[in-house]
Parts: C-alpha cells; sequence; structure tokens
C-alpha cells in the first residue's frame, strides 16, 4: 500500500492532521451526523457529532461490543477550530505548555476538527479519559478489535516519540477499513504510513 497525496485534502477520511499538518481555520466537514451511540452527557452537543462514514462505522463497533458486554460512550468527536483555540488556551493557562503540548493540540492542528475522531471511555471510569482505560477489559478490546469497523488508535504508547502525543488509549479515529487494517497489521501509525517515517 502507499499514501496517497489526498492525506492533505481536509475531506479525505485519510487526512494527515498532527503537529505539522494542519486544517485551515475555516474548515468544517458538511456531512456530520448524530452517531446511535451511548454518550457521556445526556443534552445534545456538536461534539458528539462525527462525519457519516465515521458515525456509521462507530454504531457497528459499538454494537458489536454490546454483544460481547463490552459498553463504551462516546465523550468527544467534532470539535471546530474555535472551540480548539478556547480548549488549547485554556490549557495553557491552567495547566502549563509541557503538560499542553503532550495531550492538547493546537487549534487547526486537532484530529477532532476532521469529524473522523471519537474519545471513548467507560462508566467504571465515571466516563473520564485515562491512561488506565487501555488496561480494562474494554480497552484492550477496543485496542484489538477497532480497525474492523475502520478505526485506529490513534496515540498508541510506544509511538509518541512519532506521533508528538502521549499515549491516550480512548482516542480512535476513522480512516476506513482497508487502511485500519493495514496499519494494525503492521504496527504502524499514521504519520509512518503517509509520510514513510521510520524513527526508533
Amino acid at each position: 500500500m502507499h499514501a496517497s497525496f489526498s492525506m492533505n485534502y481536509p475531506d479525505c477520511i485519510s487526512v494527515l492532521v498532527n503537529k505539522t499538518h494542519s486544517l485551515p481555520s475555516w474548515y468544517c466537514p458538511k456531512d456530520l451526523y448524530l452517531p446511535n451511540i451511548p454518550f457521556s452527557e445526556n443534552h445534545f452537543h456538536p461534539k458528539k457529532l462525527l462525519r457519516f462514514h465515521a458515525a456509521y462505522a462507530i454504531n457497528q463497533l459499538f454494537t458489536e461490543a454490546r454483544k460481547h458486554n463490552y459498553f463504551f460512550y462516546g465523550v468527544s468527536g467534532f470539535r471546530s477550530y474555535q472551540r480548539q483555540k478556547n480548549i488549547y488556551e485554556k490549557n495553557l493557562a491552567t495547566k502549563g505548555k509541557i503538560h499542553t503540548e503532550l495531550y492538547s493540540a493546537k487549534p487547526g492542528h486537532s484530529e477532532h476538527q476532521t469529524g473522523l475522531a471519537m474519545d471513548v471511555s467507560i462508566s467504571s471510569l465515571q466516563y473520564d479519559l485515562l491512561p488506565e482505560f487501555g488496561d480494562t477489559k474494554e480497552g484492550i478490546w477496543l485496542s484489538k478489535n477497532c480497525h474492523r469497523f475502520g478505526f485506529i488508535l490513534r496515540y498508541p504508547k510506544d509511538k509518541s516519540h512519532i506521533t508528538g502525543y502521549h499515549y491516550e488509549p480512548w482516542h480512535i479515529r476513522y480512516i476506513g477499513p482497508v487502511l485500519a487494517l493495514f496499519l494494525f497489521e503492521n504496527h504502524l501509525t499514521l504519520e509512518e504510513y503517509m509520510l514513510g517515517l521510520v524513527i526508533k
């Protein structure tokens, strides 16, 4: 498989968004939908939205998980440029630059703006986004099965030096089932695939 030049087009499902590849401030997906999944909050919020194919896929993912008695909740999906700007600036003010750079993207550099990423959690963690999620039975199942539905764990534990972010077992990103399977089987991040990176 070879990376496509379309990785730089905002509407492409394989678009690369990270600390060096950004989205325009004006970009907002036109095909945002509300997935039919349980969320950590009951009221409507734009952060519950995902692009159509990602919303359909996460419906299937959660349905399959429930068959095996794993119950996930959506926490945060789509995030506009302005909302990311507000979050980033608040984190800088309250948590400092070092922590913010490791866990929070600058505006335009967040995958959430693509409408293809969703943070998920479970009730036993009070729906918080914690590294411990990766050690739960639900987190382990998610890491081994989300690729079947077109998602990847975007920020693996052993790839922080490549992604630029600390381990986030709760952050799944839709890239389609074919590419997701390829990355899963080859233990690759999106950066390694798209940019041909080999970093040790």
